[in-house]
């Protein structure tokens, strides 16, 4: 195939700024049993634990990124577009050994939106007034930095306060037998996988995806550069290598989906609304290719679903995943 530069620039203008105030109390029962297609005798997650993960909130602020610690253990990690034109990372944890992971930032509350997904415990520093209402309302197992628990504070960079949180695998699982937090659940996967690989040369809309930009805003993007030895992507934030501070190793994606959504003021002005239940566009980009996916998600509770063109299930390669929650007013770049 020739290479294929591929300059995606999608704008919608989004208007209103009342969020919507209806929520639900429990998470919907037809969701909780395992939903598996292809093999699944994958190395990333064990398929048939019944640990419950943990989500976890971690600054991705331009001063503090340098500081990032414990991304790569993660299975999935989410990237938000937030206020102040930066963005920021909640990265789904499930049986992995003890380990180091900060710096620990404040929820937002459609953060919870996907913790929920995976019915995982949602862990924080603070919160919005929004998340703390919604976290309250439904019931929702959290852990918050502002009133204690497992967590320390450490400044190697002297940096502001908020940017010095840190906590840790081990003490989290300590706390939540303390506290009496359930450790188990039955939640299937959110993402299916195909250990056999994933060729998206035989997909719709396939293009050469060697780098990958994702702009949050003048100010922030994201960039992926493939690795054709190793057959993953290693991370850039503003053209800088994302490194995890003590390890000094870069971290890499083996998957990346593109989730376009709307955005808006919430009532307050101040806070952002992420119009994540619904539908939109994307990308789902794996081994040096990319393809248009469509995403969905019918109300707070369900999981969403990534599916090709053709309405068939997006499966994933066996690795880690970033997912990319960015505006349909700002720009994608595959090349």
């Amino acid at each position: 195939m020739k290479k294929v530069a591929l300059l995606i620039f999608i704008i919608f203008f989004s208007f209103g700024c009342t969020r919507n105030e209806s929520l639900t109390s429990s998470v919907d029962e037809a969701d909780t049993t395992e939903n598996i297609s292809g093999p699944q005798d994958i190395s990333i997650i064990d398929v048939n634990s019944t640990s419950r993960p943990l989500a976890i909130v971690i600054n991705n602020s331009s001063v503090a990124v340098k500081v990032q610690t414990g991304l790569q253990q993660a299975y999935i990690v989410y990237e938000f577009p937030v206020e102040g034109y930066q963005s920021r990372l909640m990265a789904i944890y499930k049986d992995v050994d003890d380990l180091t992971i900060g710096t620990i930032r404040s929820a937002r509350h459609n953060f919870l939106d996907y913790a929920i997904e995976y019915d995982a415990v949602f862990v924080h520093f603070g919160w919005s007034h929004y998340a703390e209402n919604d976290e309250i309302n439904l019931g929702y197992d959290y852990i918050n930095g502002i009133y204690g628990g497992p967590f320390w504070r450490e400044n190697p960079e002297g940096l502001a306060t908020e940017h010095t949180a840190y906590t840790s695998i081990g003490r989290i699982e300590e706390y939540m037998s303390s506290k009496g937090i359930r450790k188990s659940s039955n939640q299937g996967l959110v993402l299916n996988y195909d250990v056999t690989g994933v060729d998206l040369t035989t997909k719709e809309g396939n293009v050469i995806a060697n780098d990958v930009v994702i702009s949050y805003s003048g100010r922030l993007n994201t960039t992926y550069e493939y690795d054709r030895v190793n057959k993953f992507y290693n991370r850039f934030v503003n053209g800088n290598a994302n490194i995890d501070y003590y390890t000094k190793e870069q971290f890499t994606a083996k998957n990346i989906l593109v989730q376009k959504i709307k955005t808006k003021m919430a009532s307050d002005n101040y806070y952002w609304d992420l119009e994540t239940v619904g539908s939109g566009d994307g990308y789902f980009i794996t081994e040096g290719y990319a393809v248009p996916i469509k995403w969905t998600k019918e109300s707070r509770e369900a999981k969403t679903k990534y599916t090709y063109l053709d309405g068939t299930e997006v499966l994933l390669n066996d690795g880690n995943t970033y997912i990319q929650l960015q505006s349909v007013n700002q720009t994608l770049t595959i090349a």
